[in-house]
């Protein structure tokens, strides 16, 4: 955990941090199984004055990402439905589809602010054909608040905390990766 914790640091110091930044936030939308989260603290941490701006870049990009998820579970779906299988998300694919068609617009705004997969529900919500603009403002409303407020708490807090985050960072880190676990579970065991 420490070695990726480092690694991670190391990225939000370079002059390509903020197109790193981008370009992960917008790969996990759809494909990528790494959250943006750790760069983003990271890089607020390292330079709290840009908050507001990383987060903007963090929003965007995801959401961006997020409707290539949907156009990948719009119109291809049957060529990343064995991707998803082999991937173990399956079961929870299948009750992302589900929640978009029970609950709408509200399944992308909570996916958006968790942990859950967020690219299992931009696949989702491509497959079950929700409504495009229903499904681009919830994702700008679930992963903007869900950005903003890391970014936001980290400016506040984060170079006062940075020693104790960096001493428990593999707490952190399986802490973290416990929350995705849980988000699974979730989406698994809740239909």
């Amino acid at each position: 955990m420490r070695k990726t914790y480092n690694w991670v640091v190391g990225w939000s110091e370079k002059k390509s941090a903020e197109r790193a930044l981008a370009a992960l936030s917008f790969a996990e939308s759809s494909f990528f199984p790494i959250p943006p989260d750790p760069l983003l603290i990271a890089m607020v941490t390292a330079q709290p004055k840009k908050w507001l701006r990383l987060a903007v870049i963090t929003t965007g990009a995801s959401v961006v990402g997020g409707m290539l998820g949907y156009f990948i579970g719009s119109s291809l779906i049957e060529a990343a439905l064995p991707t998803i299988t082999n991937l173990g998300y399956k079961e929870a694919y299948e009750t992302a589809v589900k929640w978009f068609e029970n609950w709408g617009v509200w399944a992308v705004l909570i996916a958006g602010f968790t942990p859950v997969p967020y690219k299992i529900f931009t696949i989702a919500g491509g497959a079950a054909h929700m409504a495009l603009l229903p499904f681009f403002i919830g994702s700008i409303v679930g992963r903007g608040g869900r950005f903003f407020l890391v970014s936001y708490l980290m400016q506040q807090f984060g170079r006062r905390y940075k020693d104790k985050i960096e001493k428990y960072i593999d707490i952190l880190g399986f802490a973290f990766i416990g929350l995705i676990i849980a988000g699974v579970l979730v989406l698994k065991f809740v239909h």
